[in-house]
């Protein structure tokens, strides 16, 4: 009897582990669109080494934004919608409309991103290589063991990018000592590639993808926080893998001299540093960050709408299949939309300063942590993220919106 109960909490461990492996790695695949290959490239283009300190700075911002958020999830029990509508009633309901118009705009790029990836990988027209990788989303929501087969999906993209990445870096020859040293003494600092960043990293619905994930899992409650805080770092860890090891495959490139086609970066960078053999490398990490970033922003986007009706709730898998299809649909049929996506990307700038500042005050009362103690490094790191993405955030949106008369 008492081997079989070990047997049982055994297994239980193990699941456990799996799904805040699967958790992190959901968060982190999510992150890692084709946004993040674009961005990173063309910003170590224009920083060189200096390109370091920016990821450790927004390393260091993502921590901070990501523990508080997931650990008031987990004390709570309560996905982040429902948070803020105890905080201020109604402001989940804003904070969901924001983020259901986010995700959706961006998986059009998602799915974009995954066409044009099986078009590098096997020379497939980039529309029904879109086609082909929604369908791949889709079976995964149709099968029984969703949450399951989406952690398995993120973890094996996730580990088969690091190792591409890391293989593209080591082939370049980057200078690592000029860019350790320019890590923490950098000869150039760019504000604005800083909270570009954070954004594309925790911003928008990134951030409570693993949070939320975690609580349909079922691990939640204050004994669950050790495992949590683990998970919520390793996604991030992993994030910063991925990013220092495409910033020193590009510094590598171009420390050589080699000229990088603007018009598609990375691809570029992949072609210059290991020929045609590269450049089908790249298209096997693009589709691979492309479609768990269409998985990771279908899943999140429809939890934030889960709990407003009983019929949402039931049915939220074929919603999330929904979600998809209108997002292939969009790209397939209209091409990506830049107002929208102009728009869309200002107005997620707002969305990590108001959903972690709610989340602050959520964990200081009573009505929705317990007698739960947060503790107050945290609350200060949180605070000055909030503040910082705040301000920042609003100048953006400032600056974006007359983009859109033009």
């Amino acid at each position: 009897m008492g081997e079989n109960k070990l047997g049982v909490s055994e297994v239980k461990q193990k699941t456990t582990r799996s799904v805040l492996l699967g958790a992190a790695f959901l968060m982190a695949t999510s992150s890692i669109g084709p946004g993040f290959l674009t961005q990173t490239t063309v910003f170590t283009q224009q920083l060189a080494a200096s390109f370091g300190f920016v990821i450790l700075i927004s390393l260091l911002l993502d921590i901070f934004a990501q523990v508080n958020v997931w650990r008031i999830i987990a004390v709570s029990g309560l996905r982040g919608q429902e948070i803020a509508n105890k905080v201020v009633p109604g402001l989940g309901v804003v904070l969901a409309i924001l983020i259901v118009m986010g995700g959706l705009a961006f998986n059009i790029g998602n799915v974009a991103g995954a066409g044009l990836g099986l078009n590098a990988m096997l020379g497939l027209d980039p529309i029904t290589g879109a086609i082909i990788s929604a369908l791949f989303a889709i079976f995964i929501f149709v099968v029984k063991e969703a949450g399951k087969a989406m952690d398995r999906v993120a973890q094996i993209a996730g580990f088969v990018m690091m190792l591409l990445m890391m293989y593209v870096a080591i082939s370049t020859s980057p200078p690592v000592g000029e860019a350790i040293v320019n890590t923490f003494k950098p000869e150039q600092i760019s504000i604005f590639a800083i909270v570009t960043l954070v954004g594309g990293t925790v911003g928008g619905y990134i951030t409570f993808a693993g949070g939320h994930r975690l609580l349909d899992a079922g691990v939640k409650g204050v004994e669950s926080l050790p495992e949590v805080t683990k998970s919520s770092v390793t996604g991030i860890l992993v994030t910063g893998i991925m990013r220092v090891a495409l910033f020193l495959a590009v510094l590598g490139v171009v420390s050589q001299g080699l000229a990088i086609d603007p018009d598609n970066p990375p691809a570029s960078v992949f072609q210059l540093a290991a020929g045609d053999i590269g450049f089908r490398m790249f298209g096997v990490i693009m589709w691979a960050a492309a479609i768990t970033s269409v998985v990771g922003a279908a899943y999140t986007s429809v939890s934030f709408i889960r709990t407003f009706s009983p019929m949402i709730e039931k049915y939220h898998n074929w919603i999330i299949i929904l979600f998809i299809v209108i997002s292939t649909l969009t790209f397939a049929l209209v091409g990506r939309p830049v107002t929208i996506l102009v728009l869309v990307g200002a107005l997620n700038a707002l969305i990590l300063p108001l959903a972690l500042g709610t989340l602050l005050i959520a964990a200081y009362k009573k009505n929705i942590v317990g007698d739960y103690k947060h503790p107050i490094w945290l609350t200060i790191g949180g605070g000055i993220v909030t503040i910082v993405m705040g301000v920042l955030g609003i100048m953006t949106l400032i600056e974006q919106i007359p983009l859109l008369f033009k």
